[in-house]
């Protein structure tokens, strides 16, 4: 409590009126807005390609009893298998995604196929092209979320020129990668 004197009336105003939170407590500044932190309910990848090579799309994620959801729809990509992964980072500055790191691996797995034990966290498999340079993938994959220690925002997505043969360690012979996306909240 604060004791004011205005035109020789002393009054006593609560700290709350004052603006001031209350005696011994941070008190926040005039503007800064509060935001309250929730689970993301669904996350997105807008894909584009390195430089040199085609192919754009989208991949969204969203929480299933079983693990993530995740459906990818992607045109102009040369046609047959390509891998797709999740990677540990969201960094796209260096122009071959250097910076992604390697599969997004949680537990300390050995590469494999998703579904399969052992496999990366962010084994995804293969995506299939078609002729028409199409391509979608609709899979529920055990092992990831949008929070806590298995979140995958912030994390990538990357579509590699090869197919992933699912079993050479430590990432599936898939070749380099030639598009990608860091993965971030959906709106609702």
């Amino acid at each position: 409590m604060r004791l004011i004197t205005l035109l020789g009336i002393v009054m006593v105003l609560p700290p709350v009126l004052l603006g001031l939170g209350g005696c011994g407590e941070h008190r926040q500044d005039a503007g800064t807005p509060t935001t309250t932190v929730e689970t993301p309910t669904a996350a997105i990848a807008v894909i584009a390609p390195i430089a040199g090579f085609t192919g754009s799309g989208t991949v969204r994620f969203s929480e299933d009893p079983q693990g993530l959801h995740v459906v990818a729809d992607v045109a102009g990509f040369h046609p047959g298998k390509h891998g797709i992964h999740i990677h540990e980072y969201g960094d796209l500055s260096a122009v071959d995604l250097s910076g992604l790191g390697s599969h997004f691996n949680p537990t300390g797995q050995e590469h494999g196929a998703p579904g399969d034990h052992p496999h990366h966290a962010g084994d995804l498999g293969n995506l299939i092209i078609g002729d028409d340079g199409q391509g979608h993938l609709d899979e529920v994959v055990p092992g990831l979320s949008l929070s806590g220690p298995t979140s995958i925002i912030g994390r990538s997505v990357v579509i590699h020129e090869n197919m992933d043969d699912l079993t050479s360690q430590p990432a599936g012979n898939s070749g380099k990668r030639i598009a990608a996306a860091v993965i971030g909240i959906a709106k609702p």
